[in-house]
């Protein structure tokens, strides 16, 4: 599932160079996975995972050894992971500013899939004009206004059905070197063929799709994950799969007004699924990531505990990280060194439960 925008960042750019996350790619990359499987798992206690243990969870969801090894050594080179080594054994952790990062994201996620609040007609633009020196700035404020919610109604002008916030004022005056002006009204229609209304920013029948795609798919694995028949490296394997999937609607479909949209609209079926098999692996997915590690470590780890879609709304936080309303928008998915794509073909959710 890529977005029909053509935008792969699925977090911003918040200018800050200390933290670099892996770009997202089409379907699902081993970086991408490595943290997310980190994520879900420890980014409560921030608790280090052998190495080892790892690369047996990720070799499991489909990707190869050698890939495993790279996308952790790579994370380790961006600031996600932070390595330490006990004799002859390696282990590695959500980096703070990781844990804050991506606990941030986490609660976006699901609260972008909640109700939009009541709308009051007006929408809020953003125009902008930056030298054309300015490519790498012109993107990074493209890609903020993206995960703040807008979409570009025309070249230059982005819009979004809700006012701007102070945080996100404080964000684009940060990330601008330009010209940038922010007004909000209503639209005045005009009788002729040329009227393009606001809404037209997003690709209302291409969203539809993907929600569609998306309960297509996991419909399916449902009951079985309500009657314990998913369990095992198959719990890890779809739990991980189902995050890497729906993360990307809030940049898909921002809130838009109910008013504005189709009847039906699948927003709410489909983050209802999402918990549904996201909570409901929950407890055999913490049990294998436990007993996989355990292989590896010399002692029980007490300190991985896999996180529900109500931990993400409260506000899943790491040791040392601050609460996600404190925090800033999370870092852009930057271009990593080189592909690193070396996963076997993806196995669908009904698949995953084999093996």
């Amino acid at each position: 599932m890529t977005s029909p925008f053509h935008i792969e960042e699925i977090y911003s750019d918040d200018g800050s160079d200390s933290l670099r996350m892996p770009r997202r790619q089409v379907g699902n990359s081993p970086q991408g996975f490595a943290m997310t499987l980190m994520a879900d798992y420890t980014l409560r206690t921030r608790a280090a995972l052998p190495s080892a243990a790892i690369v047996a969870l990720l070799t499991e969801s489909g990707v190869t050894t050698a890939g495993a090894r790279t996308a952790i050594s790579r994370l380790a080179r961006r600031g996600v992971l932070e390595g330490s080594r006990h004799g002859r054994r390696s282990s590695y952790r959500l980096s703070r500013a990781a844990a804050a990062n991506l606990s941030t994201g986490g609660n976006w996620i699901l609260t972008s899939a909640t109700a939009a609040a009541p709308w009051d007609g007006c929408w809020t633009m953003v125009a902008f004009s930056l030298p054309q020196d300015h490519s790498a700035q012109r993107r990074a404020l493209r890609s903020q206004l993206r995960w703040l919610g807008y979409a570009p109604l025309y070249d230059g002008l982005w819009i979004s059905p809700y006012e701007l916030t102070p945080p996100a004022r404080a964000h684009l005056e940060q990330l601008t070197l330009g010209t940038v002006t922010v007004f909000r009204g209503r639209q005045h229609p005009l009788a002729s063929t040329s009227d393009r209304a606001p809404i037209e920013a997003w690709d209302i029948d291409a969203i539809t799709r993907h929600y569609e795609e998306f309960l297509e798919s996991w419909t399916p694995l449902l009951p079985m994950v309500r009657s314990g028949q998913v369990d095992g490296a198959a719990a890890v394997r779809a739990r991980t799969e189902v995050m890497d999937t729906f993360r990307r609607f809030p940049t898909l479909d921002p809130q838009l007004p109910v008013e504005l949209l189709p009847a039906g609209w699948l927003r709410q079926p489909a983050r209802e699924l999402f918990a549904a098999v996201y909570d409901g692996l929950a407890q055999p997915a913490e049990q294998h990531v436990r007993a996989v590690v355990r292989r590896f470590a010399d002692s029980t780890p007490l300190d991985i505990r896999a996180h529900t879609t109500t931990d993400l709304i409260a506000g899943v936080r790491g040791d040392g990280s601050v609460d996600p309303a404190e925090t800033v928008p999370p870092a852009e998915w930057t271009s990593p060194e080189g592909s690193d794509d070396q996963r076997e073909p993806r196995r669908t959710p009904i698949d995953s439960r084999a093996g």
